[in-house]
């Protein structure tokens, strides 16, 4: 196993083969519901060529993925596919040039599948949270991938108490 580690303002720890959680921020204001739709459908199409994408909630002023880079894909070369090809889409939507999104980016890397459950409730809960719906799957810009979809949380939100989450803060 190769452990590569890099920086900017944060520290970003990349390991071949292992899924991470990805946050990013906009630059500056927020999306509308078009660009939302955008940005969540861009993230989806790079799968299956590029990863295996479990969830992902584009919000209107930050995103989250939950994916695994395929083999051979760097996950640095993904968040930059990810965060250019949208944010020229949005540019291009708007009639404007310039950056979008933060040039720094939030990673996690996901430990095991007991792990994975906890973001991907985390990430559903995300609009619920911020009080757009009452069920994140009712969300515009989300995607849960089928086989990661929590049973409990297909006929209602997830609970904001969720001791799992409260103990590990993503």
């Amino acid at each position: 196993m190769t452990l590569k580690m890099t920086r900017r303002n944060l520290p970003h720890i990349t390991i071949p083969g292992v899924a991470y959680h990805l946050t990013f921020r906009l630059k500056e204001g927020r999306l509308n519901a078009e660009e939302i739709k955008l940005v969540l459908e861009h993230i989806k199409s790079g799968e299956p060529e590029f990863y295996k994408l479990f969830a992902a909630a584009v919000m209107p002023n930050h995103v989250h993925v939950l994916l695994q880079p395929g083999p051979g894909m760097e996950a640095s070369r993904i968040w930059k596919g990810i965060k250019g090809a949208s944010a020229r889409k949005i540019n291009l939507r708007r009639g404007t040039k310039g950056n979008i999104w933060d040039d720094e980016r939030f990673d996690r890397i996901v430990r095991d599948e007991e792990d994975l459950e906890v973001k991907v409730k985390y990430i559903l809960n995300n609009p619920v949270k911020a009080g757009m719906v009452k069920n994140g799957l009712q969300y515009e810009g989300m995607y849960i991938a089928q086989a990661r979809m929590p049973a409990p949380l297909q006929d209602k939100p997830a609970p904001l108490e969720d001791k799992k989450l409260a103990n590990k803060k993503s």
